[in-house]
């Protein structure tokens, strides 16, 4: 990890940069592929699939024997946490149910909003090198609450055709309707546009590498909606002297480990802190099975000592980290002045991994620093909200005069019209 020390304002966006993520390279690519499917449907994904992912499929969708016999395959002891955590995922998006109150704007007139589910949505579960049936909880949890009709999953199967038996577990026990073996853009392509199979869906959710990440920005332009803008995953510890430096390292390294482009931060008051941290994260990276990708990801990854808090939570709210955790005595009070932050873990006993698996929350999050602009995925992101309104006569003479007023100077006189005839009747 690359250390700083004392950083001057000026060098921040340098110092904050995150490893690049060019999707424009991919595009032709990336655009070749969605057109294929677009046009040919499932000859083409099972084409692709053949391509990237060397397996040869008959069928596309998973049978329910298929499913019966995964359960079987899932242990004991994975289905009683996968059960724990889902329990605590539906508890904190079930609270998060929209209450549209009816408000009169002026006598006469009343205003409110309806909560409606997106019909269907489409997840996209990622295969590569660990099976994420975290994230199957994470987005079909809050997609059955909202009471979304379809709930389609599009993940990778392996070379012999078959599904982690984990995904299928926990897609079944969180209310997916249907799954499909697809990975890749071929199966952002598949829900995007629909083919003989897949249905076609009106948001994607999910995570991916950098051709998924491509493909969901393509089709957002005018085919569907996705979940939000999406990069390498990261963390920033922010940790004074009273932080244990065995937890930080074993915070950073929780994250490096993801992926070779994740990034993983500590933005520290304190120099021995920042020692001992260095020290620990050479040490148990050392006991890690996936300690070559961890390896490569702390080369994106940085040890920032800064003059003071301050300095360090306008550091933290300038780099906008997708997780952040505070270790600090004063980790209330400092949470409060986080404004820029996807998900925010406080307190020593407060790992980021709680927030992966079981604490409730969700764990897809706003990457790359849109956690300015975006929030992480919740029940809002499952459902749309329809205004209606009713006005009767007096209302109508409240606010009529003025919206008369208003149109003729915007020079739309059916505008104008549409009220004075009603105004006329009252």
């Amino acid at each position: 990890m690359k250390k700083i020390i004392y950083p001057e304002k000026k060098d921040w966006v340098e110092i904050l940069r995150r490893p690049a993520l060019n999707t424009d390279t991919l595009r032709d690519t990336v655009k070749e592929v969605l057109d294929k499917v677009k046009t040919e449907g499932d000859k083409a994904v099972r084409e692709y699939e053949e391509r990237f992912d060397k397996v040869k499929l008959d069928l596309l969708g998973v049978t329910e024997t298929e499913i019966a016999e995964a359960e079987k395959e899932v242990p004991i002891e994975l289905k009683a946490a996968i059960m724990l955590a889902q329990k605590n995922i539906h508890t904190f998006h079930n609270s998060q149910r929209f209450e549209g109150k009816k408000v009169q704007t002026v006598s006469g007139v009343t205003c409110w909003q309806k909560a409606i589910a997106i019909e269907k949505v489409g997840l996209y579960i990622p295969g590569g090198t660990a099976p994420l049936f975290s994230t199957v909880l994470m987005l079909a949890t809050p997609a059955q609450i909202a009471g979304c009709k379809e709930i389609v999953l599009c993940t990778p199967p392996d070379k012999e055709g078959k599904v982690h038996p984990a995904i299928l577990y926990a897609a079944k026990l969180a209310g997916v309707n249907k799954i499909f073996k697809a990975g890749g853009v071929q199966a952002i392509a598949a829900m995007a546009y629909g083919t003989e199979s897949v249905p076609k869906v009106y948001k994607i959710f999910g995570p991916g590498n950098q051709y998924v990440t491509a493909a969901k920005q393509q089709v957002s332009l005018r085919d569907v909606a996705i979940d939000m803008p999406a990069g390498p995953s990261e963390v920033e510890v922010l940790a004074d002297e009273t932080a244990n430096p065995v937890f930080v390292a074993a915070d950073l390294l929780s994250q490096a480990e993801h992926g070779v482009d994740s990034q993983a931060m500590l933005i520290t008051t304190s120099e021995k802190l920042m020692k001992e941290v260095e020290y620990e994260v050479q040490r148990q990276l050392a006991l890690l099975t996936r300690w070559k990708i961890a390896e490569k990801s702390l080369a994106n990854s940085k040890l920032i000592l800064v003059r003071d808090m301050d300095e360090a939570i306008a550091l933290t709210n300038e780099y906008a980290p997708e997780h952040l955790i505070i270790e600090t005595k004063d980790y209330m009070e400092l949470a409060e002045r986080i404004v820029n932050a996807g998900s925010v873990f406080l307190g020593s006993l407060t790992p980021e991994s709680a927030g992966d698996y079981a604490s409730g929350t969700n764990h897809t999050l706003p990457t790359n620093g849109y956690a300015k602009a975006y929030s992480g995925v919740s029940l809002d992101s499952f459902i749309r909200k329809i205004t209606f309104q009713e006005i009767n006569g007096e209302g109508i003479q409240n606010i009529g005069p003025a919206i008369e007023v208003m149109a003729a100077n915007e020079q739309l006189g059916a505008h104008k019209n549409a009220v004075t005839v009603r105004l006329k009747t009252v």
